[in-house]
């Protein structure tokens, strides 16, 4: 083994980190061929619609890998609107998680993703009122963008553009594409987009029909084209079906797993703009070197190349691929020599066994910090390889190496850089300005459709490798060894040197009385010492004015205690925790998201506090809470003073149920509690025995068990997406809106993102119901909150997303549902 050891000095500019961190791709004697095969090909096709998961991963993988085309999927939202079934993310949270489950199916697949700057505000049911949230210009312009920049010769979107047909921005998805798809050749339409990319004129655009197999439709497909996605790829050794099963399973937030197929399975494109292909949806299209000028005498140089190709030595065909590269360096055609020359560089660098790595010893380093990098170069195999030189993000600050890298011969190095004292904290760079409803806020044009930030720090290594000068860009990560995963890479990020996190994102006072808040600062830096307060509007009291801290080492936090009286009336502000370090004021928290399925996440947003002063009336009930999908709903009931209990689902015996007044479901738990399809029976017969038992909402798909009512209860799809669409109260004189808070018309005032989903269709006559909504247009809906006395107790059923209106401190949601939690007999 060889060590080398030396010192870079560089003070540089970087961007805050928010990397795709994985184990360095290592490379079979299967993917090489299947990679040199592709070098032949020179094809694109983007496929589009809206959310994460809404593409069709098995006509991805095809096209990726039979077809060997640049495949990339275009998704307008990164699904923030939707549900979470593995934790309590939702909204922006929950839109990082599935950035990074796209991210990692587009991994497997071997597709590229790309996104626009809308957000998922939540179900949809018409694309008028999906274009009157979104920027439709700019959502456009985002779509335009990409397809300047990708150049695909062939779109296929997932939907088709009938109105009244699926989610609104489904359709809306389909709409844009197609008006894309003519804008993107226009030199008139989003001009400023031209000072980084040429017009695009896309060969055809296809809908990749997706209802044909359902037994209940028939059509005729002869006029449509046809693909067969379930071919067998020797070199990957799999069908495409069973990668496309794997990268669909990447969507585990949504609860997408799927099993991998095997034999034949027909897609369906219908033509919908361009020129409409006859037998092949390339018909039109030329996938050959020919495509370009002067450039037909590559393909038999690659299929020189191909035939040469020995999976036992393959670093034989090195001299063969460097002059490859010389001769496509000679082409005129800038976008494809760029991307010929980054699939024959990925090639050197596989085919010689190269592994470069750059890590860091912690996962964060403050701004104006010096850090410590470990650096390991190796080639492993016969190439004649120099490491000639390593900088870091800055083209002026190189070092040079000058050293030969044997045939596995381990070289070492460290490492020391300075970060720039004014670099940004890590943040998705979608979160890093507040956004509206409809769209985030992204001026930087190179920025927008990016799947997420560049690495924080990045490594350029250059190699003279037989000869030839080639760059390697790697990112600096961090790594661990895991007792039970093994080795584990976790994203480099730059942080502040002190982080403030309030104990909950809403502070609840029930009533005038004064309650404590807890503050946790953490040192992002060694001998953090300073003042931490909160920020307050003057009608709100907080003592102790401020705290001292002082953390000696990196990582030490602390929790500070505030007590707090809020104002007399009912109000709700929003405030800060500041630390005030050095003279400079931080008020960045600390968010951390951690699954097995995708890379660690740091989020250092700027954020707000919502400290609501309720007028809330409440019993003193113990609540057992059963978890469902996930969700905050026992953090906002204990916040409010609340006894809540969580119920392990092996602990339904009648003791431990009877000792609680009320139960709840948390939401979807019909769904995902495999045990309630044997233990429903024991939580309907508390109810009997005098219990309260509420049931939030459930998918009315999949469910565990369909007796989980006491009496008939069917669910539909039914739902009012319009979050200030009128509710109605049915019986206003019925106790749960009266005791022990009178519930009025204002108590529906600023919900969040809808009112409720996937509502009772049909009930028996022995349910009461007690309120109606509907999204505008449509049928009143009454079977969002059903109650019925059974035995001694009460069951409710409730459709209302409370999972979203309580965890936003909505002040009617939480008299509500204190009515909930305090019915009992006299409901009945």
């Amino acid at each position: 083994m060889k060590k080398a050891i030396f010192t870079l000095l560089a003070c540089q500019f970087l961007t805050s980190a928010y990397l795709f961190a994985q184990a360095p791709q290592h490379y079979s004697a299967g993917e090489i061929q299947q990679k040199l095969k592709k070098l032949n090909v020179l094809g694109t096709v983007l496929y589009v619609a809206a959310h994460p998961d809404d593409e069709n991963t098995r006509l991805i993988t095809h096209m990726a890998n039979e077809e060997m085309v640049e495949t990339g999927y275009f998704s307008f939202t990164r699904g923030d609107g939707g549900q979470n079934l593995i934790g309590p993310e939702i909204r922006d949270e929950l839109g990082v998680i599935r950035t990074q489950e796209l991210l990692e199916a587009r991994k497997i697949d071997h597709g590229k993703q790309f996104f626009s700057r809308a957000v998922d505000f939540g179900y949809s049911k018409h694309p008028d009122e999906t274009f009157g949230i979104w920027d439709r210009e700019k959502v456009l312009g985002d779509l335009v963008w990409i397809i300047r920049r990708f150049r695909p010769d062939v779109i296929i979107t997932r939907f088709n553009t009938e109105y009244g047909t699926t989610h609104g921005h489904h359709t809306a998805s389909a709409i844009l594409a197609q008006e894309a798809f003519d804008l993107a050749a226009d030199a008139t339409k989003y001009s400023e987009q031209l000072k980084y990319v040429d017009t695009w004129q896309a060969n055809a655009l296809y809908w990749n029909t997706y209802f044909w197999v359902r037994s209940e439709y028939q059509k005729d497909t002869a006029d449509l084209l046809k693909i067969d996605v379930g071919g067998f790829n020797p070199l990957l050794g799999m069908s495409y079906t069973e990668i496309a099963a794997l990268s669909r399973s990447s969507h585990k937030s949504q609860g997408f797993g799927a099993t991998g197929t095997r034999g034949e399975q027909l897609e369906f494109l219908q033509f919908e703009k361009g020129r409409e292909a006859i037998d092949d949806v390339f018909d039109h299209v030329d996938l050959t070197w020919g495509r370009l000028p002067n450039a037909g005498d590559i393909t038999a140089q690659i299929s020189g190349i191909l035939s040469k190709f020995n999976p036992t030595h393959p670093v034989g065909i090195l001299d063969d691929l460097v002059a490859l590269r010389k001769r496509i360096n000679k082409l005129n055609d800038e976008f494809w020599k760029a991307r010929k020359l980054r699939e024959v560089d990925e090639l050197i660098y596989a085919i010689t066994g190269l592994f470069l790595e750059v890590k860091a010893e912690n996962t964060t380093a403050f701004p104006g910090e010096t850090i410590s990098l470990a650096i390991e170069a190796i080639n492993r195999s016969e190439a004649p390889s120099i490491l000639k030189q390593i900088h870091f993000d800055l083209p002026k600050e190189k070092s040079t190496i000058g050293l030969p890298l044997g045939n596995n011969e381990l070289m070492e190095m460290t490492s020391t850089i300075t970060i720039p004292a004014d670099a940004p904290y890590a943040q998705p760079y979608w979160l890093t300005q507040k956004h509206d409803l409809g769209m985030f806020d992204v001026d930087n044009q190179l920025l927008i459709g990016k799947g997420e930030n560049d690495p924080a720090i990045s490594a350029e290594f250059v190699l003279e490798i037989a000869g030839e000068s080639i760059s390697f860009s790697r990112p600096v990560v961090y790594k661990e060894n895991d007792p039970v995963r093994g080795e584990v890479y976790h994203p480099f990020y730059i942080a502040p040197p002190v982080y403030v996190n309030v104990s909950s994102k809403v502070i609840l006072f029930a009533d005038e009385s004064a309650r404590e808040v807890s503050v946790v600062v953490r040192a992002g830096k060694d001998q953090a010492n300073g003042i931490v307060s909160l920020s307050l509007p003057d009608t709100w009291v907080v003592e102790p004015a401020s705290q001292e801290f002082s953390l000696a080492r990196k990582g030490e936090s602390k929790t500070f205690v505030f007590e707090v009286k809020p104002p007399e009336g009912e109000e709700t502000v929003l405030a800060k925790a500041v630390a005030r370090m050095d003279g400079i004021s931080y008020s960045n928290s600390y968010t951390r998201i951690s699954y097995d399925h995708i890379p660690e996440q740091m989020l250092f947003g700027d954020d707000e506090v919502k400290f609501v002063k309720l007028n809330l009336k409440k019993g003193n009930e113990k609540i057992g809470y059963i978890m469902g999908a996930g969700d905050n709903i026992p953090d906002n009931l204990s916040e409010i003073g609340y006894e809540v209990s969580i119920i392990n689902t092996l602990d339904f015996d009648e003791p431990t149920l009877d000792q609680f007044d009320v139960i709840i479901l948390g939401i979807r738990a019909l769904n995902t509690v495999d045990r309630l399809k044997f233990d429903m029976a024991k939580l309907l017969a508390f109810v009997y025995r005098g219990g309260n038992l509420i049931v939030q909402y459930n998918t009315s798909h999949a469910l565990v068990t369909e007796n989980f009512a006491p009496y008939p209860l069917t669910l539909s799809r039914d739902r009012v997406t319009v979050e200030d669409a009128e509710v109605i109260l049915l019986n206003p004189w019925h106790p749960l809106m009266n005791f022990p808070n009178k519930i009025g018309k204002q108590d529906f005032e600023g919900w969040e993102q809808e009112r409720g989903l996937y509502f009772p269709g049909s009930w028996s006559a022995e349910y009461q119901a007690l309120l109606s909504s509907h999204d505008p247009g449509e049928n009143a809906l009454k079977g969002g909150l059903l109650v019925a006395g059974y035995g001694e107790g009460t069951f409710i059923y409730t459709g209302y997303s409370w999972f979203r209106a309580l965890p936003a401190g909505v002040p009617g949601a939480y008299r509500i549902f204190a009515n909930l939690i305090s019915s009992g007999k006299q409901t009945r």
